[in-house]
């Protein structure tokens, strides 16, 4: 079985494809023909090698919901993505297609329609991005992670599956990592993570209080490859040298080491995409999430606010980051343990486990039709 997997060039888009994967691999074994279809982003190339799944690229133009000249530059890359994707279909000829959205999928999905191939297209967020809307008139299934979602798409096509998670990053091992960093078992531990790029805010937010946070817990800190160097020298400058005194900063944790920064965790903050949010709810902990301010269609905020509003997490946007109040929130989720263990048991509720397997079979049974 042929199958094509495609999405946008972020950790968001890449690891649940790489999830429902695994789980395709394991239930057809060696009939199972993978490729992936991209735009050759560097994280795209890196995530595909480590898996083992060949990948072709194309050219994509995004499509930006404000005035930039970039959007009449992109529209005509849009043409020359479809001939290309044409092009590496007419030649892979797969069985079924597998979408995760974002401009990238927009010319393979395209294609695909031209060649009346079964399309699948899953939705994370909980208000779908301009791509998937579009899309979906062209798929056969659309798999959704948010019941908010629903309303955005013909009902005939929808079921609600959730978001899958990479079983690589659940069920760490904090000892491991404990005794790696020089952590000790007597504080509580912060995971700060920005999303797969990192985030210039939460990092600087984070710094500030580095000092004082440092008195009583200690940090895990994903800066995101760009932002590592400009971290640690900032870092130095308030008295805080990476890597001593409860500290350890990285540009990129891969699966194996972030299921261990998990287990090892007591409080999460975060970017408020599906993906971290999914992760970091099959690892059920409490979490500060800190919304991207231009994220498209605010999808962010949505997914955020829909947590909040249960009592899964706290939410702070990003004109909220002063060292005062989010020196406060971390504090008192730390000392309040009714309060975090609530907050545990709530975001377990937007884990769905079976997610991949449920996706997985749902395309098998797409080819097969």
């Amino acid at each position: 079985m042929r199958i094509v997997l495609t999405g946008g060039g972020t950790g968001g888009h890449l690891t649940p494809l790489v999830a429902v994967a695994d789980k395709l691999k394991l239930k057809l074994g060696p009939e199972a023909d993978i490729l992936y279809v991209g735009s050759g982003a560097k994280l795209e190339k890196q995530i595909m090698a480590q898996e083992g799944i060949p990948a072709k690229f194309v050219v994509s133009g995004k499509m930006r919901r404000y005035f930039s000249f970039q959007n009449f530059v992109d529209f005509f890359k849009v043409p020359i993505g479809i001939i290309q994707s044409l092009w590496i279909l007419l030649r892979f000829m797969p069985d079924v297609i597998f979408s995760k959205g974002g401009y990238v999928a927009v010319p393979i999905v395209l294609a695909a329609w031209i060649y009346r191939i079964p399309i699948m297209i899953h939705e994370s967020d909980s208000a779908p991005g301009m791509a998937n809307q579009f899309l979906s008139k062209f798929a056969n299934r659309i798999a959704l992670a948010y019941p908010s979602a629903e309303q955005y798409f013909p009902k005939e096509k929808v079921a609600l599956t959730g978001n899958p998670v990479r079983f690589q990053v659940t069920e760490g091992d904090p000892i491991i990592l404990r005794k790696e960093l020089g952590f000790t078992e007597a504080r509580k531990t912060l995971l700060v993570l920005g999303g797969s790029q990192g985030s210039q805010v939460i990092n600087q937010a984070i710094v500030k209080i580095l000092p004082k946070l440092l008195q009583h817990f200690q940090v895990i800190h994903q800066t995101g490859e760009e932002h590592l160097e400009s971290v640690v020298r900032e870092a130095g400058f308030v008295g805080v040298k990476v890597g001593r005194d409860g500290y350890w900063a990285t540009g990129f944790m891969n699966a194996n080491k972030l299921r261990d920064a998990f287990a090892l965790s007591d409080l999460v903050i975060s970017r408020a995409g599906a993906t971290f949010i999914a992760e970091i709810a099959a690892n059920g902990k409490p979490a500060i999430l800190v919304p991207i301010s231009q994220s498209a269609n605010d999808h962010q905020r949505m997914n955020a606010y829909a947590l909040a509003q249960i009592g899964a997490a706290l939410v702070l946007e990003e004109t909220n980051l002063g060292e005062h109040i989010l020196i406060e929130k971390i504090e008192k989720i730390f000392n309040d343990d009714e309060l975090r263990l609530g907050m545990t048991e709530k975001i377990k509720t937007f884990y769905h486990p079976s997610a991949a397997e449920v996706i997985a079979n749902g395309i098998i049974e797409l080819a097969r039709t």
